[in-house]
């Protein structure tokens, strides 16, 4: 006789291959079977084929009401309930409405300004400087930067191109030309690693699942290897193998905060601020705003106004009538 375990054991069986079958990061997969799981015990672990979506507005107004969650949590959940009914349970469901919304906090991105990211940049160094001038110099965000490949790097046209960004969208950005030095330094040591690792029966790179079974044979190919690949071997999660995988974020995210403290900072910035700070630069230099949407991968050109904002607020050019009287 099979059991709730059962059930919830199967169901998030399929929730995992359509993840796979969509190509969807392992990141993604995870996250979208915690909201499926969170939402299943909500409802008393009732399955979600016998719910409908007046449950699935229940619990994302709770998510809002009772637990309090960012808009960006709430959005997370419902994108992973429409992926459940659509691509796992076959649901013709194009949209789910009228659930009480959390609330956009209304707050502006942290930026440096110019001085400050070349005094937080210049505390960096090894790889983890190098992915933070990325960050900084073509707008990345930090998974982007850290997925890179080899042949996403464009020396001769200067461009980098972001495979499968936010939106699982390819687009191309800047590729300094002060990081070509860098960059190239970056490669010849990841080779190195590359080819140490075939020596001793490893040098598979993890792939897009479409790509894996397209082309079998592309994962033992240089081009396909991580630019800024992990110090350490480690199991694969879906598969068992044993690769190498890119850089950590933690890793990252941790020496920018040793750079920020160990300069006269006191904004509260992240890896994620070099990124706005890249926006909001190109726009103060006079950059076209549909430039920096598309250099920034963002859909929605009201996402990319934001850095306006940042601008105006700074109300460049008005001086305080004090100054004038001083």
């Amino acid at each position: 006789m099979s059991t709730a375990s059962d059930h919830s054991s199967t169901l998030l069986s399929r929730v995992r291959a359509a993840c796979q079958r969509k190509g969807y990061s392992y990141r993604t997969e995870q996250s979208y079977t915690r909201w499926i799981v969170r939402y299943v015990k909500y409802h008393d672990t009732t399955h979600p084929r016998d719910l409908e979506k007046a449950e699935v507005r229940a619990y994302l107004s709770d998510l809002a009401t009772e637990r309090n969650v960012a808009a960006s949590t709430q959005n997370q959940a419902l994108n992973a309930l429409l992926f459940l009914y659509r691509d796992v349970l076959g649901r013709d469901w194009d949209e789910v409405n009228d659930f009480d919304r959390a609330k956009e906090p209304d707050r502006l991105p942290v930026v440096l300004t110019p001085e400050e990211v070349q005094a937080l940049l210049g505390n960096m160094e090894g790889p983890n400087g190098l992915v933070a001038h990325l960050l900084y110099g073509a707008g990345l965000r930090l998974s982007e930067a850290l997925r890179l490949r080899v042949k996403d790097l464009d020396f001769d046209y200067e461009q980098i191109l972001v495979r499968q960004g936010k939106g699982k969208k390819d687009r191309c950005t800047l590729l300094p030309t002060t990081l070509k030095t860098p960059l190239r330094r970056q490669l010849r040591k990841s080779r190195t690693v590359w080819e140490e690792d075939q020596e001793a029966g490893y040098g598979t790179a993890s792939m897009p699942t479409a790509l894996e079974r397209k082309s079998p044979n592309a994962a033992d190919e240089w081009g396909w290897q991580y630019v800024f690949p992990s110090q350490f071997r480690s199991e694969d999660p879906r598969s068992g193998n044993v690769k190498r995988h890119h850089r950590s974020p933690s890793a990252v995210q941790k020496a920018v905060k040793r750079a920020v403290r160990a300069t006269d900072i006191t904004k509260s910035a992240s890896c994620h601020t070099l990124r706005h700070s890249f926006a909001t630069h190109l726009l103060a230099q006079g950059t076209d705003i549909r430039t920096v949407q598309d250099l920034l991968g963002h859909d929605d050109l009201r996402s990319t106004q934001i850095y306006t904002h940042v601008l105006q607020n700074g109300q460049a050019g008005t001086r305080s009538p004090l100054d004038a009287i001083a």
